[in-house]
């Protein structure tokens, strides 16, 4: 299927709510749970699933959502999660991937890892302009949301967040010490060269987040999500 009727099959106002639902949860999610997430009957819902992962946008699967195995444990349910494979659309037809795969590579090659860095700083702090840096994981997460890092909480043994009275915090009323990312804008290429953009990912949100305030990154590479993670800064942890 070309890209341009995969990214059609989005236009439909609930399939389009339902896609959305699937890929922030970043796990398998059944019909019951998507159709209640987003208002509408099951059997609407399996439809339009059904037809996302035609489309290529979605993935399918079974397995048992009651987490029990053998006699009795039910059958297997239909399971969706957002597929891997990316979808673009440019009219005219433009190709930067190409390009960026080929600066990266020159770059790799001169060895100017230092310089790329620096440049994507100051891009960053570009972008936050006059801006105070972030105050808070929260505000951090804006920022990144806004950037399609599709960022989330992770506290100890769980993603669960709730606000507290110092922000947001994890289960239980733990401070939820690490933002990850779902996400990465520059994955293509850093799959490809992955030392030399993720240097350059982490300089960027160095700048945009501000390097020297209540937040901070670091590289804590994970398989499927950003290798940056923002917490907050040791003088700022209560």
């Amino acid at each position: 299927m070309r890209d341009i009727d995969a990214i059609a099959a989005l236009q439909d106002p609930v399939r389009r709510r339902l896609y959305e639902y699937v890929a922030a949860q970043g796990r398998e999610v059944g019909r019951n749970e998507a159709a209640e997430a987003v208002g509408v009957a099951r059997t609407l819902a399996a439809h339009h699933l059904d037809k996302l992962t035609e489309a290529g946008l979605l993935e399918s699967g079974s397995r048992r959502l009651t987490g029990r195995s053998g006699p009795g444990a039910g059958r297997p349910a239909k399971v969706y999660k957002r597929a891997r494979a990316e979808r673009s659309v440019s009219l005219p037809a433009r190709d930067y991937r190409t390009a960026a795969e080929l600066l990266a590579e020159a770059a790799e090659e001169a060895g100017l890892d230092a310089g790329l860095c620096a440049a994507a700083r100051r891009r960053g702090e570009a972008l936050r302009g006059s801006a105070a840096p972030c105050a808070d994981l929260a505000e951090a997460m804006e920022v990144l949301a806004a950037r399609g890092y599709e960022p989330h909480l992770e506290g100890t043994g769980s993603d669960q967040v709730a606000e507290g009275p110092e922000g947001p915090e994890g289960e239980g009323g733990a401070v939820a010490s690490v933002v990850r990312m779902r996400n990465c804008p520059f994955h293509a290429v850093a799959e490809r060269f992955p030392p030399l953009v993720c240097g350059m990912n982490l300089a960027l949100l160095e700048g945009l987040l501000g390097a020297d305030g209540p937040v901070r990154t670091r590289m804590d590479a994970r398989p499927g999500e950003c290798c940056v993670v923002v917490e907050a800064s040791k003088n700022n942890i209560h």
